[in-house]
C-alpha cells in the first residue's frame, strides 16, 4: 500500500533514474530536462506577460439624456424610469477605462463586479453591468443592448432605478471606443 503523500508521478522517476548507475551522464540529462521544463512553463500563461495598457481618453456624456432613453425604452415595456448616480458612473467610469487599458472587453477587467460596486459605494441589492465596444454614439450602443437578449435583460429589470454610463476611448486598441452601463435598484 502506497503512502497518501509519496508521489509515484514522472519527477520521482526521473530522479530514482538520475541516482541509478549511469552517472554523470544521466544526472546532467535528468538537470536539462528540469531546466527546459521550467523555461517552457513560462511560456504557457498570461501572468508572465504583462497587459497592455493602451492610452485612454475618458469622454463626457450627456448622462441625463442616456437615462431620458433608457426611461423611454424602459416605459414603453411598461417599467418606471432610471436616474443618474454618481457612485455608478465612477464604477462605470472605471470599468470603461479597464477595458480600454486592456484593448478587449471582459467583465473582469477591473476586478470583480461585486468588488468594483463596493470600492463605488453602491449599497442596493439588485444591479447589473452592460458593456459594449465599437459604438460611436450613444444612440448606436443602446439599440445593440435592446437587440442582445442578455443586456436587454438587464435593461428591463424591474427593480432597476438607477444608472452609470461611461465611454473611454482607446485609440490604438482593436475597438477605440468601450462602453460600460451599470444599473441597480439604488
Amino acid at each position: 500500500m502506497s503512502h497518501p503523500f509519496r508521489s509515484t508521478g514522472p519527477a520521482l522517476a526521473t530522479a530514482g533514474a538520475a541516482r541509478g548507475g549511469g552517472g554523470g551522464l544521466r544526472r546532467a540529462a535528468a538537470c536539462m530536462l528540469v531546466v527546459a521544463s521550467l523555461a517552457l512553463a513560462g511560456c504557457s500563461g498570461s501572468a508572465i506577460l504583462p497587459a497592455p495598457d493602451l492610452p485612454t481618453t475618458p469622454v463626457i456624456l450627456d448622462e441625463a439624456s442616456a437615462a431620458a432613453a433608457i426611461s423611454r425604452y424602459r416605459a414603453s415595456h411598461g417599467l418606471g424610469p432610471v436616474s443618474i448616480d454618481s457612485s455608478l458612473i465612477r464604477a462605470a467610469s472605471f470599468q470603461a477605462e479597464a477595458n480600454a487599458k486592456a484593448g478587449y472587453l471582459s467583465h473582469e477587467a477591473g476586478g470583480t463586479f461585486d468588488a468594483r460596486l463596493k470600492r463605488a459605494g453602491f449599497g442596493g441589492r439588485y444591479a447589473a453591468e452592460n458593456l459594449s465596444a465599437g459604438s460611436t454614439t450613444f444612440d448606436e450602443v443602446l439599440r445593440r443592448w435592446q437587440v442582445s437578449p442578455e443586456h436587454n435583460r438587464n435593461m428591463l429589470m424591474p427593480q432597476v432605478r438607477r444608472i452609470g454610463i461611461a465611454r473611454v476611448d482607446a485609440p490604438g486598441s482593436r475597438y477605440k471606443r468601450y462602453w460600460a452601463l451599470i444599473l441597480s435598484d439604488g
